[in-house]
């Protein structure tokens, strides 16, 4: 064990174990939008930026991806790291100003407009976290979507930007966007996810009825897994 001080706090850590992490664990909020405990940390929206004091010198990083050393001072919102974050709400409020998750992260930091709207700029929901992608990738193990093109054309999207053909319905991009960027909706037994361009039938349980879970989703687990044919005849409800 190390020990660690965040905002006045003298605190004991695991080696290995980044800013964020250890701060979570004690109750100290530091706002993020693309971390996810079951992903590898990416440090794509830099909301998480604290300020670290080390050998007299202090800078800003990314507490997602900083691991803690011993005797490191943390200040997880010093003047420094607030107008850092001021910064970033910002200009994810320019990309993102209709945005409700964006709004009231920028309405806790007293931001109500942006001053950094270019023309060329269109409203988007989707803050280019990578979320999504790299559940897909890490957690699902389809690699169905990617992050592409640089710049203001950069997004998400399936190779070509024609439909999904790998996506497995799973629906795992839908659950971890932080913003509501990916639309996805179940409609009788057809799953659609609108983004992807795809739809899915979904398996009916042989005891309630019920459509729970897309047939393609449930033969990839079930190829991947040597499980019987009949495993997902009955939902988990029912089992």
């Amino acid at each position: 064990m190390i020990t660690v001080n965040i905002d006045g706090r003298e605190l004991k850590a695991e080696k290995g174990q980044t800013i964020l992490q250890v701060a979570s664990e004690n109750g100290i909020d530091i706002p993020t939008l693309c971390y996810h405990e079951a992903l590898e940390p990416y440090g794509a929206c830099r909301l998480c930026v604290v300020e670290i004091f080390k050998g007299g010198r202090s800078r800003i990083v990314a507490s997602c991806l900083y691991p803690v050393e011993e005797g490191l001072e943390i200040k997880t919102s010093s003047p420094r790291v607030l107008d850092n974050r001021k910064m970033i709400l910002e200009l994810l409020l320019a990309r993102c100003s209709k945005n409700k998750v964006i709004q009231e992260l920028a309405s806790q930091m007293g931001i109500e407009h942006s001053s950094f709207k270019p023309e060329y700029l269109e409203d988007n929901d989707c803050i280019l976290c990578g979320l999504c992608v790299r559940a897909c990738e890490q957690v699902v193990g389809v690699s169905a979507i990617s992050l592409v093109n640089r710049g203001i054309t950069k997004e998400v999207a399936p190779p070509f930007f024609e439909a999904a053909t790998a996506c497995i319905g799973c629906g795992s991009c839908y659950y971890v966007c932080p913003t509501g960027a990916i639309k996805m909706e179940d409609k009788g037994d057809t799953r659609i996810i609108h983004n992807w361009k795809v739809e899915f039938k979904l398996k009916k349980c042989k005891v309630c009825g019920n459509y729970w879970a897309p047939e393609k989703q449930l033969d990839y687990i079930r190829d991947k897994l040597h499980l019987p044919d009949e495993f997902f005849d009955i939902c988990p409800n029912c089992k």
